[in-house]
């Protein structure tokens, strides 16, 4: 019965982490819409902005990882 009640746990623990890969989708748009809205009002500036696009994607993709990494461990290493 203990065993059940951990494993419980664990599984709302996941799904509560894995509440951060959609923020990481969230952030994923709020940059990319952010970038295509510079780009369209100054579009001689877009292409020196593009390095900070992907970067900013790969950060707000890296939250998203994380959270996942937590979920899978909450899930088995228990």
């Amino acid at each position: 019965m203990e065993g059940d009640l951990v494993q419980m746990g664990a599984y709302i623990g996941a799904g509560l982490a894995c509440l951060g890969m959609g923020g990481a989708g969230i952030g994923v748009g709020h940059v990319a819409g952010n970038y295509l809205a510079g780009a369209l009002r100054n579009p001689s500036a877009a292409p020196g902005q593009t390095a900070f696009l992907f970067i900013g994607i790969a950060f707000a993709e890296a939250l998203g990882i994380f959270s996942f990494l937590v979920a899978l461990l909450l899930m088995f290493a228990v």
